[in-house]
C-alpha cells in the first residue's frame, strides 16, 4: 500500500493524536493493560512451573510410598487388629509379580512416624536425630546434594559397614562449619557405636519421607542388626516404570501383599500408601489449567482494549467530518479515506501492545530477580514464550484491522456536500 510510504500518512496519524492526546493515552491502556496481562501472568505461570520442576527435581515423581498397618477385617481365621509387616522378601516377589515395577527401595528408619529419633555425639556434643537405614537406591527416589563426600554404596550394605551420611544440620552442630571443616573419615557415635561420615548433603528441594537436614543415612544391613529388626522394613519406596499406570501399580502391589500375608482383598487399613504421582499429576495439573486461564484472561483483555480503540475512533470520525469532507472534495479516493483510519488503528492497536510487552517483560525480570535465591518457593526463572506472544500481537493486530472498518466505513460514507456543511 502506497499509503505507507508517504510522509503526509504519517504527519495526519502524529498530530490526529498529538491534538487528542487524554483520549489516546485512555484508549492505548485497555490493549495495554491486556497485553500486560497476557505476559505477565503467562510469565508467571511459567515461572510457577519451573518453580515446581526444581522443587521436584530429584524426586521420583512416579513413586508409591508404602507402609505396613493393622488388619481391619478377620480373614483365615486371623482376628482383626494383626499387625502385618513389611518384608525384605517382598522386593523379590513384588518385582517378579508387577512387570510395571522399575525398583523398589526399602527402609526403617528411627525418629519419624510417630517414633523418637537416635542420640548422637561427638566431642561431648549430643543430640537426638532421625537415624534411616537405606539402601543405595534410595538416593534415586529423593536425591540428596552432596556437599562432602558421598552417598552408601552396594558395598557399604554388603559388608555392613558402621558409615554414615550426615545432613546439614548434624554436621553444623558437631563440626566447625564456620572453618569449613572436612568431616570425611571423621566419627560420630551413634547408639554406642562409632560411625565413620562419608558424605554430608544439604535437604532437597522436594525431600521425601525422612529427607531433611536433622536425618542421618546408614546401611540398611548395619540399622536391622543395631535394633535386631530381622527382614522386616518400615516401608517401600515403589517406583514404576516410565510408561506404567501408577494407580494401577499401587492396587497391585497391595494385592500381592494382601494375599502373602492372608489379608482380605476388602481391607483397606491393612497397608497405607502415598501415591506421589497423583499428587504430581494434581500440581501439573493446576499448572496447565493457570496458564489456559491466563491466555482466555489477557485474550479477552485484549479484545476489549481493541474494542475501545474503535469507539474512540468512530468518535473521531465525527469530529473530524469536515476534515473528510474536504478531503473527498479535493478528490480523495474512499480507499485513501478508509486506508487512513484503519492505519490510525493498528498503529494504536500496535504501540499500545508493544508498551504493555515492554512492561510486562519488566516486572517479570523484577519477579525474577527477588525470587532467583528463594530456594523453599516454587518460582523459578519465569519466562514466557515469544512465539505465543507474538501470535497474540498478530492476533491484535488483526482485531485492529476488523474492528477498525467499522469507523472507516462510516468516514467513507461521509458525503462532501453534507460533511462541508457540518459545524
Amino acid at each position: 500500500m502506497n499509503i505507507l510510504f508517504k510522509k503526509d500518512t504519517w504527519q495526519e496519524i502524529y498530530y490526529s493524536l498529538k491534538n487528542n492526546k487524554l483520549r489516546t493515552f485512555l484508549t492505548m491502556i485497555g490493549v495495554g493493560w491486556g497485553m500486560f496481562l497476557f505476559v505477565s501472568l503467562l510469565g508467571a505461570a511459567k515461572g510457577m512451573e519451573n518453580g515446581f520442576d526444581k522443587l521436584f527435581s530429584g524426586l521420583a515423581t512416579n513413586s508409591i510410598f508404602m507402609w505396613s498397618q493393622t488388619t481391619s477385617i478377620p480373614y483365615n481365621g486371623f482376628p482383626k487388629g494383626r499387625q502385618v509387616n513389611l518384608r525384605l522378601p517382598d522386593i523379590d516377589l513384588l518385582q517378579k509379580r508387577i512387570p510395571q515395577i522399575d525398583y523398589i527401595s526399602p527402609q526403617n528408619s528411627r525418629g519419624s512416624f510417630g517414633n523418637a529419633g537416635e542420640q548422637m555425639s561427638r566431642n561431648g556434643k549430643t543430640a537426638v536425630y532421625t537415624l534411616t537405614g537405606d539402601y543405595p537406591v534410595g538416593n534415586k527416589i529423593a536425591e540428596k546434594k552432596l556437599i562432602f563426600g558421598r552417598y552408601l554404596n552396594d558395598a557399604d550394605v554388603t559388608a555392613n559397614k558402621n558409615v554414615v551420611v550426615i545432613g546439614e544440620a548434624i554436621y553444623k552442630n558437631f563440626f566447625d562449619a564456620k572453618k569449613n571443616e572436612n568431616p570425611i573419615g571423621k566419627s560420630i557415635n551413634i547408639k554406642g557405636l562409632f560411625f565413620n561420615v562419608i558424605g554430608v548433603y544439604k535437604v532437597a528441594q522436594a525431600g521425601g519421607p525422612n529427607n531433611n537436614d536433622t536425618t542421618s543415612y546408614i546401611p540398611l544391613s548395619t540399622f536391622t542388626k543395631m535394633f535386631n529388626d530381622g527382614d522386616k522394613v518400615d516401608f517401600f519406596a515403589i517406583v514404576s516404570k516410565p510408561d506404567a499406570d501408577l494407580a494401577v501399580v499401587e492396587d497391585l502391589a497391595k494385592a500381592e501383599l494382601k494375599k502373602k500375608n492372608s489379608v482380605s482383598p476388602e481391607d483397606t487399613n491393612a497397608f497405607g500408601t502415598f501415591n506421589l504421582g497423583k499428587m504430581f499429576e494434581k500440581v501439573t495439573g493446576f499448572l496447565t489449567g493457570m496458564q489456559l486461564l491466563t491466555i482466555i484472561v489477557g485474550t479477552l483483555t485484549i479484545i476489549a482494549g481493541v474494542i475501545a480503540i474503535s469507539n474512540i475512533l468512530l468518535i473521531t470520525v465525527t469530529e473530524r467530518t469536515k476534515e473528510i469532507g474536504i478531503r473527498r472534495a479535493l478528490g480523495a479516493k474512499p480507499s485513501e479515506v478508509r486506508n487512513q483510519i484503519l492505519l490510525e488503528s493498528v498503529v494504536i492497536t500496535l504501540a499500545s501492545g508493544l508498551l504493555g510487552f515492554i512492561f510486562g517483560i519488566m516486572l517479570l525480570m523484577i519477579i525474577d530477580v527477588l525470587t532467583r535465591n528463594q530456594d523453599q518457593f516454587p518460582f523459578y526463572n519465569p519466562t514466557v514464550n515469544y512465539s505465543e506472544v507474538f501470535a497474540a500481537m498478530g492476533i491484535m493486530i488483526l482485531l485492529g484491522l476488523i474492528i477498525g472498518m467499522i469507523p472507516a466505513q462510516r468516514a467513507v460514507k461521509i458525503r462532501p456536500i453534507e460533511a462541508l456543511r457540518s459545524e
